[in-house]
């Protein structure tokens, strides 16, 4: 039977200083609620915003799958591997950080902010070499479906992870426009700009999410602005 669990935007953990705006879906930092650890696969869910000029210095990270997505302006990315690149919306980022890596995240813009989406799942080998990749797929998320952004199960049009029962799933969807809501043990559906439907379940909107589990024959409606839609399907 399908268990329906909605999440309101208000509801996360913030953290907020001069040059950060992150709202947290699950136990991040020092936010901690042995209650709210994470949604199958998925352990973070970070909404951040991060001012001009300004971001995270040079930290690290290790056996962890990361899912960058931006939603407005850009966010650059240096990594102790020598991988570097610009992301911006359309453009889908993973880290793998394996048996460890460090990296930074800087908004490279002087004047405007951006905002993106940070996600995290567990791989499903642990000690595997740190990795890299990005991959623009802003044709295909124009398209007003669903389309895979990033994937363990070999969707070609989508980056790779390191986790075989896991998919991020994306959409931007206009107005009206309804789609299944994939099936597996654990889907988490998040609005991140816009509002809709879900089916059985309400009305999201920007920032709400949706933690499913046994999902089966959902579908989710797009409101009367449109909706960016990302769902993570996983074990």
């Amino acid at each position: 039977m399908t268990q329906i669990d909605i999440r309101r935007a208000g509801e996360r953990f913030t953290t907020k200083i001069d040059w950060l705006d992150s709202k947290h879906s699950f136990s991040f930092g020092n936010h901690y609620d042995p209650a709210n650890t994470h949604h199958g696969l998925l352990l973070v869910n970070n909404d951040d915003i991060v001012r001009a000029g300004t971001g995270f210095g040079t930290h690290g990270h290790r056996d962890m799958e990361i899912v960058t997505w931006v939603l407005s302006g850009q966010l650059e990315h240096h990594d102790s591997e020598g991988n570097h690149g610009i992301i911006y919306p359309g453009l889908a980022q993973r880290m793998s950080a394996g048996t460890g890596i460090r990296h930074s995240e800087h908004n490279p813009d002087t004047s405007a902010d951006v905002h993106f989406m940070q996600m995290w799942v567990t791989p499903d080998t642990e000690g595997i070499s740190p990795g890299y990749e990005q991959l623009d797929i802003g044709v295909e998320i124009k398209s007003g479906t669903l389309v895979p952004i990033a994937s363990g199960k070999q969707h070609e049009s989508a980056i790779t992870i390191h986790q075989r029962d896991a998919v991020l799933w994306g959409g931007r969807l206009r107005a009206g426009t309804r789609i299944d809501v994939p099936d597996d043990r654990h889907v988490h559906v998040f609005v991140a700009r816009g509002s809709g439907t879900l089916d059985p379940g309400g009305a999201l909107s920007t920032g709400d999410a949706a933690r499913l589990v046994d999902p089966d024959g959902l579908g989710f409606t797009a409101g009367p602005d449109g909706v960016e839609v990302l769902i993570w399907a996983t074990a």
